[in-house]
């Protein structure tokens, strides 16, 4: 079973897991004394982990932000935040379970958040459609946000998806409106909103959810206009130049730093989120409980003119 979820540069770190249940084994069934060469391979495993996990490509890191043990909105919703009441429907056309929101309280604070969801099996996949949304799912989420703005609550978004869903039905129920028509009331929302890429921030369905006053990723998470096989599929014309994509794209949390596109990266666990969900959980909670408390200072009409402010100024250049 740990093979099956086993990233193809996490290989190595597989056998020495081997070599370490083996050596507990033989220890139990002889009744031997292994506490030496326990403890050698035990730090042997986690040096070559933080080894591997200090030095991962531009690809490596979508692989680890994919992985399908990586904790999801609904995982930290159970976690970090308490209270959680779930609010369905767009109240025009039906209830989106790729994206999932409502009421809940963080640090104390009531807050609205809201964020794409993805299945752990096939079952739950199709349910929730991969973490695609339909427009219906956009709409519910503005619903959310403008019911949140309403009553003066902050709203927190968590981004996972590969992107909004390109089917015919999306289509022809005006799936690029929804997602413009987030965009636009999301820059001019008078309430302070935190965005978090968790894991795959792809598209227009990730920035959809991502016009925030601070934004942050996890991170071993990504965020980009397309994902590295689209974009290596468009380019290149050859989806296995994949890797060559992503080192192009600059789609990791420390290039977005660098870039001032996000505010923010929230260290993972070594090995990433999904080996210690809990850590990853209370790290963002942390964070979360941070900015909120900066931003619940400012008035609604300075975060909207500052919000503006950031967005204006992403992309300056100048000319040699």
């Amino acid at each position: 079973m740990a093979s099956a979820y086993t990233l193809e540069f996490e290989k190595p770190l597989l056998e020495l897991e081997r070599q370490i249940d083996d050596l507990k084994r033989i220890g139990s069934e002889r009744q031997i004394d292994i506490d030496g060469e326990l403890e050698g391979l035990t730090n042997k495993l986690e040096s070559l982990r933080a080894e591997i996990y200090r030095n991962l490509t531009p690809f490596q890191r979508v692989m680890v932000a994919r992985h399908p043990r990586r904790p999801y909105t609904l995982d930290y919703l159970s976690t970090i935040f308490t209270d959680f009441i779930e609010l369905h429907g767009d109240r025009l056309y039906m209830d989106d379970p790729a994206i999932v929101g409502g009421w809940a309280r963080l640090g104390g604070v009531s807050v609205m958040v809201l964020g794409h969801q993805k299945g752990r099996d096939t079952k739950e996949n199709l349910k929730r459609n991969f973490g695609m949304p339909h427009p219906e799912g956009y709409r519910k989420a503005l619903r959310l946000m403008k019911l949140a703005a309403k009553f003066g609550a902050p709203v927190i978004t968590l981004i996972d998806t590969p992107g909004a869903y390109p089917g015919l039905g999306a289509e022809e129920r005006g799936q690029s409106e929804a997602l413009a028509r987030n965009i636009l009331e999301m820059s001019c929302l008078p309430t302070s909103v935190i965005a978090v890429v968790i894991g795959e921030g792809g598209s227009g369905g990730a920035l959809a959810l991502g016009v925030a006053d601070r934004v942050l990723m996890l991170e071993n998470s990504v965020y980009s206009v397309i994902s590295p096989e689209g974009c290596a599929a468009i380019l290149w014309k050859d989806a296995t130049q994949r890797e060559r994509a992503a080192e192009a794209l600059r789609i990791t949390a420390e290039d977005l730093l660098r870039f001032k596109v996000i505010d923010e990266i929230i260290k993972e666990p070594v090995g990433g989120a999904h080996v210690d969900p809990d850590t990853a959980g209370e790290a963002l909670r942390e964070a979360l409980i941070r900015h909120l408390t900066e931003l619940r200072k400012i008035k609604p009409e300075k975060l909207v003119r500052r919000r503006a402010e950031k967005y204006a100024a992403i992309g300056a250049f100048t000319e040699a």
